[in-house]
Protein backbone atom coordinates (compact mmCIF):
# COMPACT_ATOMS: atom_id res chain seq x y z
CA UNK A 1 0.00 0.00 0.00
CA UNK A 2 1.44 2.96 -1.19
CA UNK A 3 0.63 6.84 -1.72
CA UNK A 4 0.61 7.59 -5.57
CA UNK A 5 1.95 10.93 -5.34
CA UNK A 6 5.16 9.27 -3.71
CA UNK A 7 5.31 6.54 -6.29
CA UNK A 8 5.00 9.41 -9.38
CA UNK A 9 8.28 10.87 -7.58
CA UNK A 10 9.82 7.39 -7.41
CA UNK A 11 9.50 7.36 -11.47
CA UNK A 12 11.68 10.40 -11.83
CA UNK A 13 14.09 9.05 -9.43
CA UNK A 14 13.16 11.08 -6.16
CA UNK A 15 12.44 10.44 -2.98
CA UNK A 16 11.85 14.45 -2.05
CA UNK A 17 9.10 16.09 -3.80
CA UNK A 18 5.63 17.95 -4.79
CA UNK A 19 3.56 15.49 -6.74
CA UNK A 20 0.76 17.15 -8.92
CA UNK A 21 -0.95 14.43 -10.14
CA UNK A 22 -4.11 15.04 -12.20
CA UNK A 23 -5.69 11.32 -12.96
CA UNK A 24 -9.17 10.70 -14.60
CA UNK A 25 -11.49 10.67 -11.83
CA UNK A 26 -9.02 13.00 -9.19
CA UNK A 27 -6.01 15.24 -9.38
CA UNK A 28 -4.03 15.64 -6.07
CA UNK A 29 -0.83 17.78 -4.88
CA UNK A 30 1.19 15.59 -2.36
CA UNK A 31 4.27 16.86 -0.58
CA UNK A 32 6.72 14.19 0.02
CA UNK A 33 10.17 14.72 2.54
CA UNK A 34 12.87 12.03 2.35
CA UNK A 35 9.80 8.99 1.23
CA UNK A 36 7.53 10.56 3.90
CA UNK A 37 4.24 11.99 2.45
CA UNK A 38 2.98 14.81 4.61
CA UNK A 39 -0.62 14.60 4.88
CA UNK A 40 -1.35 17.78 6.35
CA UNK A 41 -0.28 19.50 2.95
CA UNK A 42 -2.00 16.65 0.88
CA UNK A 43 -4.60 18.81 -1.55
CA UNK A 44 -7.54 17.29 -3.67
CA UNK A 45 -9.12 18.66 -6.81
CA UNK A 46 -12.49 17.25 -7.53
CA UNK A 47 -11.56 17.82 -11.65
CA UNK A 48 -9.93 15.60 -13.29
CA UNK A 49 -10.14 13.21 -17.17
CA UNK A 50 -13.62 11.99 -16.72
CA UNK A 51 -14.87 15.60 -15.94
CA UNK A 52 -13.08 17.07 -18.68
CA UNK A 53 -14.31 14.68 -21.63
CA UNK A 54 -18.08 15.73 -19.87
CA UNK A 55 -17.10 19.29 -20.25
CA UNK A 56 -16.01 18.84 -23.55
CA UNK A 57 -19.30 16.79 -25.10
CA UNK A 58 -20.89 19.73 -23.54
CA UNK A 59 -19.10 21.92 -25.02
CA UNK A 60 -19.27 20.45 -29.00
CA UNK A 61 -22.85 20.21 -28.13
CA UNK A 62 -23.03 23.94 -28.61
CA UNK A 63 -21.42 23.50 -31.68
CA UNK A 64 -22.62 23.56 -35.25
CA UNK A 65 -22.18 20.22 -35.65
CA UNK A 66 -25.15 17.34 -36.55
CA UNK A 67 -26.59 17.29 -33.47
CA UNK A 68 -27.50 13.27 -33.84
CA UNK A 69 -23.44 12.39 -34.30
CA UNK A 70 -22.23 14.90 -30.80
CA UNK A 71 -24.92 12.82 -28.93
CA UNK A 72 -24.10 9.34 -30.31
CA UNK A 73 -20.14 10.21 -28.77
CA UNK A 74 -19.29 7.48 -26.75
CA UNK A 75 -16.79 8.11 -23.60
CA UNK A 76 -14.42 5.85 -24.95
CA UNK A 77 -14.83 7.97 -28.18
CA UNK A 78 -15.03 11.12 -26.22
CA UNK A 79 -11.45 10.43 -24.36
CA UNK A 80 -10.07 9.77 -27.46
CA UNK A 81 -11.62 12.99 -29.58
CA UNK A 82 -10.08 14.26 -26.32
CA UNK A 83 -6.53 13.06 -25.78
CA UNK A 84 -5.64 13.56 -29.88
CA UNK A 85 -7.20 17.47 -30.08
CA UNK A 86 -7.24 19.30 -26.91
CA UNK A 87 -4.47 21.52 -25.13
CA UNK A 88 -3.59 23.94 -22.61
CA UNK A 89 -3.63 27.56 -23.69
CA UNK A 90 -0.74 29.87 -21.69
CA UNK A 91 -2.82 32.57 -22.45
CA UNK A 92 -6.96 31.29 -21.69
CA UNK A 93 -8.16 35.23 -22.12
CA UNK A 94 -5.79 36.18 -24.90
CA UNK A 95 -6.78 33.09 -26.72
CA UNK A 96 -10.89 33.37 -26.49
CA UNK A 97 -10.05 37.14 -27.48
CA UNK A 98 -8.33 36.28 -30.50
CA UNK A 99 -10.48 33.89 -32.65
CA UNK A 100 -7.43 33.80 -35.51
CA UNK A 101 -5.03 32.60 -32.60
CA UNK A 102 -5.98 28.76 -32.43
CA UNK A 103 -5.58 26.34 -35.17
CA UNK A 104 -9.58 24.29 -35.92
CA UNK A 105 -8.95 20.45 -35.22
CA UNK A 106 -10.71 17.58 -37.50
CA UNK A 107 -11.84 14.22 -35.96
CA UNK A 108 -13.15 11.14 -37.10
CA UNK A 109 -15.55 9.04 -35.01
CA UNK A 110 -15.62 5.35 -35.43
CA UNK A 111 -18.98 5.61 -37.75
CA UNK A 112 -16.86 7.56 -40.66
CA UNK A 113 -18.44 11.50 -39.30
CA UNK A 114 -16.07 14.48 -38.83
CA UNK A 115 -16.22 16.87 -36.08
CA UNK A 116 -14.25 20.31 -36.22
CA UNK A 117 -13.05 21.70 -33.06
CA UNK A 118 -12.18 25.27 -32.26
CA UNK A 119 -11.89 26.81 -29.05
CA UNK A 120 -12.77 23.66 -27.53
CA UNK A 121 -9.77 22.80 -28.40
CA UNK A 122 -8.26 25.03 -25.33
CA UNK A 123 -11.37 25.26 -23.27
CA UNK A 124 -11.92 21.46 -21.90
CA UNK A 125 -9.20 21.15 -19.85
CA UNK A 126 -9.21 25.03 -18.88
CA UNK A 127 -10.83 23.62 -15.56
CA UNK A 128 -8.03 21.91 -14.09
CA UNK A 129 -6.67 25.84 -13.29
CA UNK A 130 -10.43 27.25 -13.20
CA UNK A 131 -12.51 24.52 -11.68
CA UNK A 132 -15.38 27.10 -11.52
CA UNK A 133 -15.98 27.09 -15.10
CA UNK A 134 -17.51 23.24 -13.80
CA UNK A 135 -18.82 25.18 -10.31
CA UNK A 136 -16.85 23.59 -8.04
CA UNK A 137 -15.16 26.64 -5.63
CA UNK A 138 -11.56 25.38 -4.39
CA UNK A 139 -8.48 26.56 -6.34
CA UNK A 140 -6.79 25.20 -9.35
CA UNK A 141 -3.65 23.23 -9.33
CA UNK A 142 -1.09 26.01 -8.98
CA UNK A 143 -2.94 27.72 -6.28
CA UNK A 144 -3.42 24.31 -4.49
CA UNK A 145 -0.01 23.40 -5.19
CA UNK A 146 1.65 26.90 -3.82
CA UNK A 147 -1.16 25.81 -0.40
CA UNK A 148 0.21 22.70 -0.78
CA UNK A 149 4.00 24.50 -0.29
CA UNK A 150 3.36 26.46 2.34
CA UNK A 151 2.37 23.60 5.01
CA UNK A 152 6.03 22.19 4.44
CA UNK A 153 8.60 23.41 7.39
CA UNK A 154 10.76 26.08 5.71
CA UNK A 155 14.13 24.65 5.64
CA UNK A 156 12.30 21.47 3.52
CA UNK A 157 10.46 23.88 1.14
CA UNK A 158 13.33 24.98 -1.08
CA UNK A 159 13.86 21.11 -1.46
CA UNK A 160 10.38 20.66 -2.72
CA UNK A 161 10.28 23.65 -4.93
CA UNK A 162 13.20 22.15 -6.92
CA UNK A 163 11.68 19.15 -7.53
CA UNK A 164 8.00 19.39 -8.57
CA UNK A 165 6.68 16.23 -10.66
CA UNK A 166 3.67 16.11 -12.74
CA UNK A 167 1.86 12.77 -13.22
CA UNK A 168 -1.22 11.32 -14.68
CA UNK A 169 -3.13 11.17 -17.50
CA UNK A 170 -4.85 14.49 -17.53
CA UNK A 171 -1.13 16.08 -17.49
CA UNK A 172 -0.30 14.90 -20.84
CA UNK A 173 -2.37 17.97 -22.56
CA UNK A 174 0.30 20.19 -25.00
CA UNK A 175 0.79 22.92 -23.10
CA UNK A 176 -0.22 21.76 -19.58
CA UNK A 177 3.46 21.64 -17.74
CA UNK A 178 4.28 25.14 -19.56
CA UNK A 179 0.98 26.52 -18.10
CA UNK A 180 2.31 24.75 -14.30
CA UNK A 181 5.70 26.14 -14.62
CA UNK A 182 3.99 29.68 -15.29
CA UNK A 183 1.52 29.81 -13.11
CA UNK A 184 3.85 28.82 -10.41
CA UNK A 185 6.49 30.72 -11.19
CA UNK A 186 4.14 33.93 -11.00
CA UNK A 187 2.57 32.59 -7.55
CA UNK A 188 5.89 31.84 -5.57
CA UNK A 189 7.91 34.77 -7.18
CA UNK A 190 8.47 35.90 -3.29
CA UNK A 191 10.47 32.92 -3.13
CA UNK A 192 13.19 33.98 -5.41
CA UNK A 193 13.63 30.95 -6.88
CA UNK A 194 13.75 30.28 -10.86
CA UNK A 195 10.69 26.92 -10.73
CA UNK A 196 11.00 24.18 -13.06
CA UNK A 197 8.16 21.52 -13.68
CA UNK A 198 9.42 17.72 -14.71
CA UNK A 199 7.23 16.41 -16.75
CA UNK A 200 8.55 12.99 -17.89
CA UNK A 201 7.02 12.03 -21.33
CA UNK A 202 5.66 8.64 -19.98
CA UNK A 203 4.10 10.57 -16.83
CA UNK A 204 0.61 9.31 -17.92
CA UNK A 205 1.68 6.05 -15.80
CA UNK A 206 4.17 7.46 -13.31
CA UNK A 207 2.74 5.81 -10.54
CA UNK A 208 2.44 2.66 -11.70
CA UNK A 209 6.27 2.96 -12.97
CA UNK A 210 7.05 3.77 -9.44
CA UNK A 211 5.60 1.42 -7.94
CA UNK A 212 7.46 -1.45 -9.48
CA UNK A 213 10.51 0.34 -8.86
CA UNK A 214 9.83 0.99 -5.54
CA UNK A 215 8.73 -3.08 -5.52
CA UNK A 216 11.87 -4.37 -6.60
CA UNK A 217 14.38 -2.04 -4.18
CA UNK A 218 15.94 -5.03 -1.74
CA UNK A 219 14.09 -3.14 1.13
CA UNK A 220 11.09 -3.57 -0.02
CA UNK A 221 10.99 -7.33 1.03
CA UNK A 222 10.59 -6.67 4.26
CA UNK A 223 7.58 -5.04 4.31
CA UNK A 224 5.59 -7.52 2.74
CA UNK A 225 2.79 -9.38 4.20
CA UNK A 226 3.71 -13.19 3.51
CA UNK A 227 0.90 -16.03 2.88
CA UNK A 228 1.83 -17.60 5.76
CA UNK A 229 0.84 -14.46 7.44
CA UNK A 230 -2.44 -14.61 5.85
CA UNK A 231 -3.17 -18.07 6.30
CA UNK A 232 -2.26 -17.59 9.96
CA UNK A 233 -3.82 -14.36 10.74
CA UNK A 234 -6.90 -13.89 8.00
CA UNK A 235 -7.17 -10.64 5.91
CA UNK A 236 -7.50 -8.04 8.74
CA UNK A 237 -3.81 -8.49 9.44
CA UNK A 238 -3.34 -5.95 6.52
CA UNK A 239 -4.05 -3.46 9.01
CA UNK A 240 -1.22 -4.83 11.79
CA UNK A 241 0.82 -5.38 9.01
CA UNK A 242 0.52 -1.69 6.96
Amino acid sequence: VANTGFLSLCAHGRVTGLAVEAGAAMSHVTPVCAGQTLRKGTRCLGVAGDHLSGHLHRLLLQSPTELSVLQALTKKVLTKLKEQCCYVSLDYEGDLLQKGSHQPARFQTPDGHWITLGKERFCCPEPLFRPEMLQHGCPGLPQLARQSLHTVPEHARKHLLGNIVLSGGSSMFPGFPERMCLELNFLLQCTGMRIEVLANPSRGTAAWAGGSMAASLTSFQHTWMTKGEYQEHGAEYVHTRF
